[in-house]
């Protein structure tokens, strides 16, 4: 692989899609190769399964069930967008990957966390970012924030509970990998965390 990968995780209405999206735009405002895609979703099937997974209707989605649809729509991603972009030596910047299973479903839903590792190694095609970055942002003040900006989708109805499990979850990942999962506390002014977000970004991609 020749090409850079880099991740955004976290929780609920922490900015990570807003963040995310600045750093493309300034990416390619510098004329890098990059491309922006989502989680689930980015390609028509993906896309699909984004819509089983969030509709408010599914309510009574196995946990299994769930974490498998996630690793549907991230096989299909990684096999027709991921790999090939990577491949031509593109900047790939992805909202959302195999660490919000890790987080949501497993930490979040108690899946076994060793499972989510070899189902997601299998779904990957063994693709490990080279650079995640998780916005961090206490649980309470997220859910508020997204509140406040749209309806509630299936995931972000769950109990109070499991959403600082997910965090907790995070936080632990971090732990686990600091060279790669790196934290950014979430800032209320948005231009100080996005110059943290492009701090990170400049240091792999030079």
């Amino acid at each position: 692989m020749k090409g850079k990968f880099i991740t955004f995780e976290g929780s609920e209405g922490s900015g990570k899609s807003t963040h995310s999206r600045l750093l493309y735009d300034y990416l390619k405002s510098r004329g890098l190769d990059v491309i922006y895609i989502r989680e689930p979703g980015g390609t028509k099937i993906s896309e699909a399964i984004r819509g089983l997974l969030l509709d408010c209707k599914n309510e009574d989605m196995a946990p299994e069930a769930e974490m498998l649809l996630y690793m549907a729509a991230r096989a299909q991603l990684i096999a027709q967008i991921i790999e090939p972009a990577l491949k031509k030596g593109r900047i790939v910047l992805c909202d959302r990957f195999l660490d919000s299973t890790l987080a949501y479903q497993g930490y979040g839903l108690g899946i076994n966390l060793k499972l989510i590792r070899d189902v997601g190694g299998f779904a990957t095609r063994n693709t490990v970012p080279d650079l995640t970055i998780f916005l961090d942002l206490p649980a309470r003040e997220g859910l508020k924030a997204c509140s406040r900006i749209k309806t509630k989708d299936r995931i972000e109805k769950r109990p109070i509970k499991f959403h600082l499990a997910v965090r907790s979850g995070y936080l632990k990942i971090a732990r686990q990998e600091p060279k790669r999962f790196k934290i950014i506390k979430v800032e209320k002014d948005m231009r100080l965390t996005q110059k943290k977000v492009r701090i990170l970004a400049g240091r792999l991609i030079k």
